[in-house]
């Protein structure tokens, strides 16, 4: 069965989140993207404790994929230090496996 990586991103504005998800899938960098929130996040920058409400986003990709896509999204990203995690999955359905592997195809 062919993995899968999740790549996952927070941004400050739904329609930030909305315009990096639809890029990404309509380049074929990911197979889909999963928009949520708000989420309220804590975290130190510029020396201080800051909070903000921001907008996940979630990419489902093919391992080939995963550097253009990561690309794409640090480009694409407003923050200077953008979040980007990625994990890979090894296991789940498999037909699902097959389809985000398809996806991403040109």
């Amino acid at each position: 069965m062919e993995q899968i990586c999740l790549v996952t991103t927070v941004v400050d504005a739904r329609s930030v989140a909305d315009v990096l998800a639809a890029s990404a899938v309509a380049g074929r960098l990911a197979a889909a993207a999963r928009v949520s929130g708000p989420v309220d996040s804590t975290y130190w920058w510029d020396g201080r404790v800051e909070t903000a409400q921001e907008w996940s986003v979630q990419f489902k990709t093919a391992p080939d994929r995963l550097a253009a896509l990561v690309d794409h999204v640090r480009v694409a990203h407003p923050y200077d230090v953008p979040e980007i995690l990625v994990a890979t999955v090894g296991s789940g359905n498999p037909d699902y496996h097959s389809w985000v592997f398809d996806q991403t195809r040109h």
